[in-house]
């Protein structure tokens, strides 16, 4: 993993983006839609960017003083020079810097987003190919419609409720996907949000009653993770604790749950990691 995927809270922070073409257009679209005031610095700014709401327009060539107070840099010149001059300033403040198409000159990259606020996806291929993680952007889209945005609000309503009521951490996971896995979400994503609550504080009551522990079988095949089933795909995504042998290539282990126990039960000639009846 080359870079460290986060999501940064600029919501009311002043974002200084250099260049006021285009480019910089559409990053100071994404600051702004992030709830961020943006300071924008070029000799020349697009009209329909510097008479933006929460945009501060500056017609000047950057100076170092316009880094005050900035909690993140976007660097969206044509000149090169330029760009390596704003990021060498803004790392020895340490502020992020993003120089488009530059990753050399970045302490962090853009992603492509996919947004269903509060749900949001971001791709990125490390800057080796943009293009590459549009295109996966645009399957995601079409796979996932608009009004999954309902199902991630309806979940934060009831968060709270749900961490009081199901205190134990491995049951209030399983309580939460078979919620937004079954009829409740369903309800949600048709509309009907006064059904799914009703359908949702129903399972809370029976919470009690719920019973843990499952086990299945999946079949790694020849190693290659394209070729697991979806369903093999949602079970092992499930699973609480994954036991895996030799013949599971670590791409597949590396699909399952990062937070969930992982019991290794190779065997090779003379060293039996486990033996049988224990495993």
């Amino acid at each position: 993993m080359d870079y460290l995927p986060i999501f940064a809270k600029v919501k009311s922070k002043l974002c200084l983006v250099v260049g006021g073409g285009e480019i910089g257009k559409r990053k100071a679209g994404v600051l702004l839609e992030a709830g961020a005031r943006v300071r924008v610095v070029a000799p020349e700014i697009l009209p329909a960017l510097a008479h933006q709401k929460n945009v501060e327009a500056i017609v000047a060539r950057f100076d170092e003083s316009h880094l005050e107070g900035v909690t993140l840099v976007i660097a969206a010149t044509n000149d090169r020079e330029v760009n390596k001059k704003i990021s060498d300033l803004a790392q020895a403040r340490n502020i992020p810097i993003n120089v488009v198409d530059d990753p050399e000159l970045c302490s962090f990259i853009m992603p492509a987003i996919f947004d269903r606020s509060p749900l949001m996806v971001a791709f990125s291929s490390g800057g080796a190919s943009p293009v590459l993680t549009r295109m996966m952007r645009s399957k995601l889209e079409t796979m996932i419609p608009q009004n999954f945005s309902r199902l991630a609000a309806f979940a934060e309503r009831f968060r709270e409720l749900v961490k009081q009521r199901v205190t134990n951490p491995a049951k209030r996971r399983i309580f939460w996907e078979n919620a937004l896995d079954g009829v409740v979400a369903e309800k949600v994503l048709t509309g009907d949000e006064a059904s799914a609550e009703a359908m949702l504080q129903q399972m809370l009551a029976s919470e009690d009653n719920i019973v843990c522990g499952e086990v299945y079988l999946v079949g790694a095949g020849p190693g290659d993770p394209a070729l697991l089933t979806f369903r093999a795909l949602r079970l092992m995504q499930k699973a609480d604790v994954v036991v895996y042998d030799n013949l599971v290539s670590k791409p597949i282990v590396d699909m399952t749950r990062r937070d969930a126990e992982h019991i290794f039960v190779g065997k090779k000639r003379a060293d039996h990691t486990l033996q049988q009846e224990e495993i």
